[in-house]
């Protein structure tokens, strides 16, 4: 670590100076570092057939590697992470939680959740699920879930909403396949139209800069990947066979289930395609939604640092659920203290000198 005199100056118990010493050799610590931290994908294939219950949720590794999550689902659908790790499926039904290890709890069930699609969590942690219904003009409705698991709802009246988005104003976003709209509704619950004439409308997914991202498959093999600036100023940003769920990992690479070809594509945000992985068994046809867990968190001690120059190392740490960095003041390897800095931001994590 280089610049290591004005710390050997600070020799007090460690307080603001200290804080303020400290981070800027964190800030030295993490320009070094420019890669992003390796994420898992999931999709589920909503696959029930004559038998029902023949449902998968695949994982896949950074280098694409497949392998079963959970089976045995009956129709899942939307898929979202919440704080914790934890992963959220709809199914017929249900609403099923998993934690990172696989273990599966029902988080909520009954005969009006039947045909549940896409979910997403809002800040406060509570979960939106979009339920088209019996299919009817206007049966369409959004519920919303207390990390308790008690039920309102939030909206209704809609034709067919599938998937859900939120901007990071806290806005939702809302596909609604049988008016070709895409509905935008404040945190309070007042809905205005921020797209419409889309023929499928299926999945969505906001970029760092706030841009939407609408998949649009076609029966006919002409389907496209759409992009709409904040202010829905539509583009084409892709066109794919029979695109389907798609999201964005920490570094803001695009990933798109194609169900016409059966492919997982990575997509630059230059737009520069490539095949992140081969869907796993059958070929989607009517889902596949896509949601990333969270980064795997990196907890490295940084080389020898002697932040408070007392000659003894310490350590730089960063937390496995929030990224906020923390460094443990040590005596002859003993822990004195700590000091609690900043959350770092996605993308970035914390390596060895």
């Amino acid at each position: 670590m280089k610049n290591k005199q004005p710390e050997r100056k600070f020799k007090s118990t460690p307080g603001v100076a200290h804080l303020t010493t400290w981070i800027v050799c964190l800030a030295t610590l993490i320009l070094i570092c420019s890669s992003a931290p390796a994420q898992n994908l999931f999709m589920s294939d909503g696959y029930s057939g004559i038998s029902h219950n023949l449902g998968h949720i695949y994982k896949f590794t950074s280098n694409g590697a497949s392998s079963t999550f959970a089976s045995g689902l009956d129709g899942p659908e939307g898929l979202a992470f919440d704080s914790a790790g934890n992963l959220f499926m709809a199914a017929e039904g249900n609403i099923y939680k998993f934690t990172p290890g696989g273990a599966r709890t029902t988080f909520a069930s009954g005969v009006s959740l039947s045909y549940l699609y896409g979910l997403a969590f809002d800040s406060a942690g509570n979960l939106f699920v979009a339920n088209p219904g019996a299919g009817n003009a206007g049966s369409g409705n959004i519920y919303k879930f207390t990390p308790g698991g008690v039920r309102s709802t939030f909206a209704s009246g809609l034709n067919r909403p599938v998937s859900l988005a939120f901007d990071s104003s806290g806005n939702l976003f809302v596909t609604d396949q049988g008016s070709g709209h895409i509905y935008k509704y404040t945190p309070s619950g007042v809905r205005t139209t921020f797209a419409s004439g889309l023929s499928y409308a299926y999945a969505l997914a906001f970029d760092s800069a706030g841009n939407l991202f609408v998949t649009e498959p076609s029966s006919s093999g002409d389907g496209y990947v759409d992009k709409f600036t904040p202010n829905g100023t539509r583009s084409t940003f892709a066109e794919l066979g029979g695109p389907l769920g798609l999201a964005f990992d920490s570094a803001g690479n695009l990933f798109v289930a194609d169900g016409d070809s059966g492919n997982i594509y990575k997509f630059t945000s230059s737009g520069v395609r490539t095949i992140f992985a081969k869907i796993p068994g059958l070929v989607l046809d009517q889902t596949g939604f896509l949601a990333f867990g969270p980064p795997s968190s990196v907890v490295r001690r940084a080389a020898v640092i002697d932040f408070n120059g007392d000659g003894s190392p310490d350590f730089v740490l960063q937390n496995t659920s929030t990224s906020q960095t923390a460094i443990w003041y040590l005596n002859n390897n003993v822990y004195v203290s700590a000091a609690y800095g900043p959350t770092l931001p996605a993308g970035w994590s914390l390596v060895a000198q």
